[in-house]
């Protein structure tokens, strides 16, 4: 395996048919694809050809608008990742394939399971973003009035993880025999039932797949509230996250690492990747009549409700030219606690009205809009990689397949040419092209022995 660290991770965060709120208006989406497998497999091809690290899918368990001007107006269809995933294994050879799975609503048992199944058919490139639902609207859509409070969804999201990762290693590496004339399939010492007991969950084990390819698949994690810090310095493999300014994302990432160390982990085992929304043009005047197409194009009432579940406040009825009204004290919010404050300091900050603020947030939904010439976008990612505030970025094209390929055809050369990224994949599996070492082949010897010991 080879690994240079002067060179940028990249993924592809595919929201189709864009990123932008208002993406499917724009004259070159191709909308009416978005059900269209050919498509897809068209997106990820493009990204292949790119050599992106991964594509990343984000999902949720509810539509998100209930207001029905905005539910007509925005796009609230989305294909499960791990039928869409396991699709795009077959049409890839290289590319990571990394799907979002909330810790709220699902079982470890089958999570473990799926991702051990997705990686064996992609031959090691699957990757499991960790989150914890937040929306009332996923509550009810599992028999539940509320969702869990904020401190208790993390609580079980780091007994969840920790569950899936024993039964990733309930089978070890060498356990498959598949002997004819000993008629000797799995040596059974090599095969271990975790017995776990905890606060959430009770799971005997073994896992009923092999041990993955990949050892693990990549862990991902996506919160940057203090809970979410402290899991991600824990668990995490690589973290998305979301960040405005410089100063912000360089803290953030000092933060994170310097955690790390009282778990026995070392930084360089964290890929730290914020978003970035770019628009891009051949001149800075062609990025500015792109970024103002895209305001444009959005209807006001998909924009106050694409901001109101973002903070968690119903902003309906409010004046548009008026600043936000008061909010709650952050420790009262039971949504996304780091999107709320992200947001309420960005308003604050620069004395956005709320159409000020949706038309900010519209495409990049929180994270950071970058925009001007491929050698403009550039720059600015070169500025974070190279102080201390990113390994690397996910990308998020306004509108597809348009912003992903200009992305790969004018931005990913610049930065080659600057020695800033690949030209070439240099492993087989994600963890190879992150630079991520494999767990190791006898943690499931551990596994068996901790339980000797605790019996």
């Amino acid at each position: 395996m080879t690994k240079n660290e002067n060179e940028m991770k990249l993924g592809a965060f595919f929201m189709i048919p864009g990123h932008h709120v208002a993406a499917w208006r724009h004259p070159e989406a191709e909308a009416d694809q978005i059900m269209n497998f050919d498509f897809i497999k068209r997106l990820a091809q493009t990204a292949e050809r790119g050599k992106f690290d991964m594509i990343f899918l984000a999902d949720g368990y509810a539509v998100r608008a209930k207001d029905k001007t905005a539910l007509s107006q925005s796009v609230h269809t989305l294909f499960e990742p791990f039928t869409l995933l396991s699709a795009l294994s077959a049409v890839t050879r290289s590319i990571g394939l990394a799907a979002t799975v909330s810790t709220t609503y699902n079982e470890p048992f089958n999570v473990a399971r799926k991702f051990a199944s997705l990686d064996h058919l992609s031959g090691g490139r699957a990757a499991w973003n960790v989150v914890t639902s937040n929306t009332e609207g996923e509550a009810k859509n599992f028999s539940q009035e509320q969702h869990l409070q904020h401190a208790k969804r993390y609580e079980r999201a780091e007994e969840f993880v920790d569950v899936v990762t024993k039964l990733w290693d309930s089978w070890e590496d060498d356990a498959l025999v598949i002997d004819k004339e000993s008629a000797l399939f799995a040596d059974p010492s090599k095969i271990h039932s975790i017995n776990h007991k905890g606060e959430w969950f009770s799971v005997e084990g073994p896992l009923n797949i092999s041990r993955p390819v990949q050892g693990h698949p990549v862990v991902i994690q996506a919160g940057s509230s203090e809970d979410g810090k402290e899991l991600a310095a824990r668990t995490a493999e690589v973290i998305f996250t979301a960040w405005q300014t410089l100063e912000e994302a360089q803290g953030f990432y000092a933060d994170v690492k310097g955690r790390m160390k009282k778990y026995g982990r070392s930084p360089d085992e964290l890929k730290i990747m914020p978003g970035i929304f770019p628009v891009i043009g051949r001149t800075e005047g062609e990025a500015d009549k792109n970024k103002q197409l895209l305001e444009e194009l959005i209807p006001e009432e998909s924009g106050v409700a694409l901001l109101s579940g973002m903070i968690s406040v119903n902003l309906s009825g409010y004046p548009l030219d008026g600043p936000l009204p008061d909010l709650p004290d952050l420790d009262q919010v039971n949504g996304g606690k780091s999107r709320f404050k992200l947001l309420k300091d960005l308003a604050d900050r620069e004395g956005l009205t709320i159409r000020k603020l949706y038309q900010r947030i519209a495409g990049a939904r929180g994270h950071r809009e970058i925009k001007g010439t491929p050698e403009q976008i550039a720059d600015q990612m070169q500025e974070w990689f190279e102080n201390g505030a990113a390994d690397g970025f996910n990308i998020m094209p306004p509108h597809l397949p348009g912003g992903l390929d200009d992305f790969v055809d004018l931005v990913i050369p610049e930065l080659q040419k600057r020695g800033l990224f690949r030209t070439e994949y240099s492993g087989h599996t994600l963890r190879e092209n992150l630079g991520l070492k494999r767990p190791s082949s006898n943690v499931g010897k551990k596994v068996k022995e901790m339980i000797e010991t605790n019996k």
